[in-house]
């Protein structure tokens, strides 16, 4: 497993936490909220694309 996976998603965490501490002091739930969901996104978008090269490597060594 890479590590620098566990970077990427850690700072993807870390930047959006920062935006949306700041977004709700402004007064901007709803942008906040919006800002949650799309660094959801990328992280699931990330992790998803990890999955799909584990099935293929699966799939290489089976020969399916």
């Amino acid at each position: 497993m890479d590590i620098d996976l566990i970077f990427k998603i850690a700072a993807v965490g870390i930047i959006v936490s920062i935006l949306n501490q700041v977004l709700v002091r402004s007064g901007r739930e709803e942008q906040a909220t919006m800002t949650t969901l799309a660094g959801l996104v990328v992280v699931l978008m990330i992790v998803v694309q990890r999955i799909a090269e584990l099935f293929d490597l699966v799939k290489d060594l089976f020969q399916f």
